[in-house]
């Protein structure tokens, strides 16, 4: 195990994140947002804003900044601030007020009058589930429909009709926003027409690419830096409302310029997960396996349309074995702040419709929930010739049972005292991925290397990371090793997200490594270098031939030279043809709940996960760790309340709860290690958004078997466990 490079630097307040970095002549901008959910803006007025102390600039839709379509090559479009007067949720930003210091511009942002020309709003969502809309596609392009039926059977229904056992209900959830630890924020400066941003994100190349867009200037001239991110979850893959209003105000006033949104602006001013409401029936024999699965989903979305929680492509797609599949994806637009991946996007709460389905089930047939799992256990996605790569979700289940005690759970829980308790478990899946990735690996002439990327380390440990790999593949110790991250003038190293970085860098690392130790030979038995003409060899760090060795530091330096450089890239390839990919893992959950006042409190929580190679088992138990508290977050915390007229009724941590330490347990974590180099040569799966899947389902079952009441909604709230 290694300690967290980044570790001392963040617990000593050393560690800059975007809005740390202020430079002279610094002004503060704050963002105005509507007040009404659908309508056009016909006045502003900004009178009293203007002429408020410290006031340098006022912008709006009637005064607004020059910016053009932000364009990436993995987002396509994503929305600018102030181009429109449309409103289209409530809490869009519709100006910004830039003043000498944050507290000028807050108070003179109070001040700023909007009429609107409104229009009835659409906020419900059952109201909208009877004009659904189907989406144009889903994840990976498939069709928002997918049939796949047994030979002879003319439809999913009458597979349903055939079944012997069937389990069919409707589970809901509830809109959920990242509250990452950093506000989203930017400071942006503009030098002889090159800007420089610095704005926590998850990929600095993908954000300059949508400001040159945005800002009309070729992307040569446009850095982004992002050492540090206080936390993204999916939030921060695009341009934030405050990046592209620093940037751009900066350039007309030509002064450096910051703003961070306040915690409040943070629920409208970026985007959130959408609510999902999810129709699951299962058909089974009486021995347990599965004839027929049916999962049809509705997502919440915003009037644009932007994204769609894919909770039955993400999850009964692919699970379990079933000769006969329908899945079908609907979304219901609605006034309300944009949608956008948030951990395990689709997996999380398609998770906990489907196993809390196999639990319904379980408890049908008289069976216990492992059981019956193991039994419908897939060897490739229903449907599709292409066999599992790497599979020990059968281990994840015994050990995980073993090590949690399963085999003293009682079917209908136990009494300990005042409390219920009651012991659940799920599945956990999460597709194995990789995006296109390039990283620079460096000797230099001080016998230290450099392994450099434009990715993100957003907490999950990717710098610690590519030190440990990039020490591996240079056969040199980790300490030797300085990781670079978070700056769009290196390499791209792919997003940071759709648990990828791993896999993604870390395999652009070894083909940069073998690259760069090609080199370092080449250039020891070059003319006039110290192996002139023999045959060398490296090994440990040094360059061998002849009977001697010398350093690469050395060799550097007696060849004149302060480094030697190589950038190696790396992409998903052949092998998505031959093998499909998955991380696997099974939750086990104790829950307590009190008899006379209803309290749920998670007692024990377990995840045992088949993630392909764990690099370093110090960051990704604490990335586990995180998604596991989460998905308690989700089943028993999280949701948003949204009034009739749009607005977000509990958009702050006071009323937005979340859990606090004394909500969770030791929370324990064990690996199954089958390194995968049929997925990538370094052998990692992905870890970083499991760790969330199936864990409301597993508490929801072990509340279930507490008290013998199935929820079939999220969050689980002490009115829901009332008899």
């Amino acid at each position: 195990m290694t300690s967290r490079i980044d570790g001392p630097l963040k617990v000593t307040g050393q560690a800059k994140y975007g809005a740390d970095h202020v430079f002279p002549g610094t002004l503060h901008g704050f963002v105005v947002l509507s007040t009404t959910a659908n309508g056009e803006i016909t006045a502003m007025d900004v009178t009293a804003a203007k002429s408020a102390p410290g006031v340098v600039a006022v912008y709006t839709p009637f005064d607004s900044l020059k910016l053009d379509k932000a364009i990436s090559q993995t987002f396509g479009e994503t929305w600018v601030p102030l181009q429109s007067r449309e409103v289209a949720y409530y809490g869009q930003p519709v100006g910004v007020v830039v003043a000498e210091t944050y507290e000028q511009a807050r108070d003179a942002a109070m001040t700023v009058e909007v009429t609107y020309d409104k229009r009835p709003p659409a906020t419900s969502f059952t109201d909208g589930m009877a004009t659904a809309e189907t989406p144009p596609s889903m994840r990976g392009n498939l069709p928002s429909e997918l049939t796949v039926l047994a030979d002879g059977v003319e439809s999913i229904e009458d597979a349903l009709a055939a079944s012997p056992v069937v389990v069919d209900h409707t589970y809901a959830t509830a809109v959920q926003n990242h509250v990452a630890m950093e506000p989203h924020s930017a400071v942006a400066r503009w030098d002889a027409g090159e800007v420089t941003v610095y704005s926590g994100n998850q990929a600095a190349f993908l954000q300059a690419q949508e400001l040159s867009s945005a800002l009309g200037v070729e992307i040569s001239k446009v850095r982004c830096i992002n050492p540090f991110v206080g936390g993204a979850f999916g939030g921060k893959g695009r341009t934030s409302v405050a990046a592209f209003l620093a940037a751009a105000a900066s350039r007309a006033l030509d002064r450096p310029v910051k703003i961070v949104l306040s915690r409040e602006q943070v629920f409208t001013a970026t985007a959130s997960r959408p609510a999902t409401v999810q129709r699951v029936a299962l058909g089974a024999s009486q021995d347990g396996n599965l004839i027929a699965v049916r999962h049809d989903s509705f997502s919440s979305t915003d009037m644009a349309r932007s994204f769609v929680e894919p909770t039955s492509h993400g999850t009964s797609r692919e699970w379990y074995a079933t000769e006969n599949l329908a899945i079908s994806q609907k979304m219901v637009p609605l006034n309300i702040p944009p949608g956008t991946f948030m951990r395990a996007p689709g997996e999380a709460p398609g998770s906990f419709a489907l196993e809390s389905a196999m639990d319904e089930l379980a408890i049908e047939l008289g069976m216990d929930p492992i059981e019956l799992r193991l039994r419908n256990n897939s060897t490739a996605p229903p449907g599709k010739d292409l066999l599992w790569s790497s599979k020990h979700l059968d281990e994840c289940y015994r050990t995980g049972a073993a090590r949690f005690g399963w085999a003293n759970r009682a079917p209908n829980g136990r009494e300990d005292g005042d409390w219920l308790v009651g012991m659940g478990m799920a599945t956990a899946m999460f597709p194995a991925l990789r995006f296109p990735a390039s990283v620079r690996v460096t000797f230099k002439d001080d016998e230290t290397a450099e392994v450099a990327t434009g990715g993100a380390d957003p907490g999950t440990g990717l710098l610690t990371v590519l030190a440990l790999v990039g020490a591996e593949s240079l056969d040199i110790k980790p300490e030797d090793v300085t990781p670079l991250l978070g700056d769009s003038a290196l390499p791209p190293g792919g997003l940071s997200g759709g648990s990828t970085a791993t896999a993604s860098a870390g395999s652009a690392v070894m083909v940069a490594a073998v690259q760069a130790i090609d080199e370092l030979v080449k250039l020891a038995s070059s003319a006039g270098a110290p192996f002139e003409g023999l045959d060398v060899t490296y090994e440990g760090g040094r360059v061998l031939a002849g009977g001697r060795s010398m350093s690469f530091g050395e060799l550097l330096r007696a060849t004149g030279r302060t480094e030697l450089t190589a950038v190696g890239s790396s992409a998903p390839g052949e092998e998505l043809s031959k093998h499909s990919f998955s991380s696997f893992g099974a939750q086990f959950v104790e829950v307590r709940v009190h008899k006379w006042t209803r309290e749920a409190r998670v007692s024990r929580m377990l995840g045992v996960f088949d993630a392909g190679r764990i690099i370093n088992e110090t960051t990704a138990r604490s990335q586990m760790v995180g998604g596991m508290i989460w998905g308690v977050s989700a089943a028993l915390h999280e949701g948003i309340e949204i009034e009739p007229n749009g607005r977000f009724a509990n958009a702050d941590l006071a009323s937005y709860l979340v859990p606090v330490n004394a909500d969770i347990p030791d929370v324990g974590v064990h690996f199954v290690q089958y390194p995968d180099t049929l997925h990538n040569d370094v052998g990692a799966k992905g870890i970083g958004e499991i760790g969330m899947v199936g864990m409301a389902a597993a508490v929801a079952n072990a509340i279930h078997n507490a008290t013998g009441i199935r929820v079939r909604h999220l969050p689980i709230r002490i009115e829901d466990l009332l008899d």
